[in-house]
């Protein structure tokens, strides 16, 4: 049966109608969210810019990945690598090299997946998107509650709540190049707690040659009371083996039906397990104030062989850490409350690389191994004045100290691990491509200062007023992972200074909000495309937001969200011993002016549901010199829901529904080839079913 005859028989099962999609009055500004707080706040009530998909929209969206689901969150954009990997943007270009993960702050229920200076590019596959409740994603520097690693935004994954009652879930799912999911959920729990179980198991072929990936996840969710204490806890497990597609190069290889399937780099895999476990624990107290305290433990091992570098070395990584996350909130006046904590910190953290085969500058044998411990110590407060009724302020400061201790478990120096010395075959300079500094101690203190305001003009309409500083701290893997003979890296931490604005409209049908912002960066580290750090740059970026919910009639909605924004360097730059890049003025590589996604939503009835999104990525360079560029693209999904009886619904999505020929990112390397992409796949058909008991 053809696709158009799928649509046309869905089209006449929902032809006889009588209920309506219901209304969304408040639909947003008045959800709970708890991403800004640690507790909950109507979103109406925050100064922050965030964002909420909700559970209805991840049941429609059913993301194979998580671009998938953040599709219509303004100013953010997921750049898909090969099977689960990712790249992020958030009020930014797509980032890339060994501390660009730092820039956003990547949580499962509030806590970090990862430890402090230890990010990963791809750690969004560490959390359980896929059987979510809600993903919260703040855009821009995070409140006092967050130090480093939220500089441009945070995205933190909320799991569901158990249920009132019993409740069994399964979804079978099949779709393009083999691929296969399996989902399944059990509930239990009344007005005291409960409990909710979840696994999630995927095996998806591939739509490039030697590529695909096996990935299960299994989360534990347990909600209760303990004298006067109330808990949450959590216990996340996951486990990815993916075979990995590298780069395609050539100039437009991406339109070239001959190469849409090839893999450069079918040796290349990704092996990654992650555990977690955490304990939110609250007590009320005396006089209105509350006691909120996190413990956690996390334990990640990752092995993947970097197809991307020269000689494909192989990395060995992993950590074990434990923290604590602490909130108390007090009333120190009716129109007066206080916010205070303090977040502790542990990580244990390793990495070794080795490669093969050896040639010139790139020796065989082990380039890195080392151990390195860190240790975070924060507190923050902030403080939240109500000046009249239509007005609030707040004002708060976080102070952060992290410290690196560093174990060399090699030659310290450039040379190979039995101490040779490396001699280019192309130039005749002496030293190896990697440098290992001796051992050292590092240490950073860091301290932000974040203030609000919000002035409700009347029922309908809030205005807000943010001015925000935020930081990164550099990661371990910029400090001791070095390259091309630098025997130190002289970093300081990031910063960016923030203002935005916003206006935010709401009544039964129409639902509007617009934010403009502008933030200045300095001390950055950028990567360029030949895996060279270059550090000391500035940039700017500015730009507005828009987010449009509307129920234009009965059975009808219309949701559209949208960037337009400019990312510039504002200065020139280099790396260690090489000379200026002209940079200054330019946008920054990866970078979008334009980000925009409609969903039209038709809902007839109770249990069937037809969306349609248009997505649209504008162009960008690929280079710092701003000399190549790609020319963007446009996606069409759909996406259809049939209830089948009160247990059971089906589920049909078409992504790229026009076949368009696009990259999924796009950038360009003097080193590698030129011109290269990882090329998005043509229209894939899924299909779902689901049984609720």
């Amino acid at each position: 049966m053809t696709i158009p005859t799928l649509f046309a028989v869905y089209l006449s099962s929902l032809a006889t109608t009588t209920q309506h999609l219901p209304t969304k009055s408040g639909h947003n500004l008045e959800q709970v969210t708890v991403t800004a707080t640690r507790d909950e706040r109507q979103l109406n009530e925050q100064a922050e810019a965030l964002s909420v998909v909700d559970a209805a929209a991840l049941q429609m969206a059913n993301a194979v990945h998580p671009s998938q689901a953040l599709a219509a969150v303004p100013g953010t954009l997921i750049s898909r690598g090969n099977g689960q990997e990712s790249l992020i943007a958030i009020r930014s270009p797509v980032l890339t090299g060994a501390g660009s993960c730092g820039a956003f702050a990547i949580a499962q229920d509030g806590v970090p997946v990862r430890g402090t200076g230890f990010c990963n590019v791809n750690q969004l596959f560490d959390t359980n998107f896929e059987q979510a409740g809600r993903i919260e994603v703040l855009r821009g520097p995070g409140t006092v509650l967050y130090g480093s690693d939220a500089q441009h935004g945070v995205i933190n994954v909320l799991s569901a709540d158990p249920v009132d009652g019993v409740e069994t879930t399964a979804l079978i799912e099949g779709g393009a190049n083999q691929y296969q999911r399996v989902k399944l959920g059990y509930s239990r729990g009344d007005n005291q707690g409960g409990f909710r179980i979840g696994f999630s198991g995927a095996r998806d072929g591939g739509y490039k040659d030697n590529s695909g990936f096996d990935q299960q996840k299994l989360q534990l969710r347990g909600d209760g009371q303990l004298a006067d204490w109330s808990y949450q806890s959590l216990l996340s497990l996951a486990n990815l083996n993916q075979e990995t597609a590298g780069y395609v190069t050539g100039l437009d290889a991406y339109k070239d039906d001959a190469r849409k399937r090839e893999n450069p780099n079918p040796e290349a895999f990704r092996d990654s397990r992650s555990a977690r476990v955490q304990v939110r624990m609250e007590k009320q107290l005396s006089r209105g104030g509350s006691l909120q305290i996190t413990p956690y433990l996390r334990h990640t091992e990752m092995d993947f062989l970097m197809h991307f570098l020269p000689g494909t070395p192989l990395e060995e990584n992993g950590q074990r850490g434990v923290g604590i996350q602490t909130a108390y909130r007090y009333p120190l006046a009716e129109d007066l409350n206080m916010i205070s904590g303090i977040d502790l910190e542990y990580t244990d953290a390793w990495l070794k690389q080795t490669q093969d085969g050896g040639f010139s500058v790139f020796p065989a044998g082990k380039h890195y191994d080392y151990q390195v411990n860190a240790a975070l110590a924060a507190g923050f407060t902030q403080i939240e004045k109500t000046m009249r009724a239509a007005t609030t302020l707040t004002l708060g400061g976080r102070i952060e100290h992290l410290r690196y201790d560093y174990d060399n478990r090699m030659i310290a120096g450039d040379t190979t691990a039995t101490g040779e010395i490396c001699v280019s075959g192309f130039t005749g300079a002496i030293g190896c491509r990697y440098t290992r500094p001796a051992d050292r101690r590092d240490h950073y203190e860091n301290f932000s200062i974040n203030g609000s305001a919000i002035h409700t003009f009347s029922d309908r309409v809030t205005g807000t007023l943010r001015l925000a500083h935020g930081f990164r701290a550099p990661q371990a893997s910029e400090l001791y992972r070095l390259q091309n003979g630098q025997m130190q890296a002289d970093l300081d931490s990031e910063s960016v200074d923030s203002i935005e604005f916003s206006l935010r409209h709401s009544d039964e049908r129409l639902l509007l909000g617009v934010t403009g912002f502008y933030m200045e960066k300095a001390d950055v580290v950028f990567q360029s495309s030949d895996r060279l750090n270059l550090s000391d740059g500035e940039s700017r970026h500015y730009g507005l937001e828009y987010d449009i919910d509307w129920t234009p009639a009965d059975h009808w909605r219309l949701q559209l969200a949208g960037t337009i924004a400019r990312h510039q360097y504002t200065n020139n730059v280099s790396a260690p011993g090489s000379e200026i890049i002209v940079s200054n003025g330019n946008d920054i590589d990866t970078a979008p002016r334009h980000l925009h996604t409609l969903n039209l939503t038709w809902q007839p009835r109770e249990g069937s549901r037809a969306s349609l999104q248009w997505q649209y990525t504008g162009s960008y360079y690929t280079d710092i010199e701003n000399a190549h560029r790609y020319g963007g693209h446009a996606l069409l999904h759909l996406r259809l829901q049939q209830a089948l009886g009160p247990a059971t619904t089906v589920g049909l999505r078409i992504e790229n529904l026009a076949n368009t020929d696009y990259a999924e990112r796009a950038d360009f390397s003097s080193l590698g080839g030129g011109d290269r992409y990882f090329i998005g796949e043509p229209r894939s058909v899924y299909a779902d079913i689901r049984f609720r008991f």
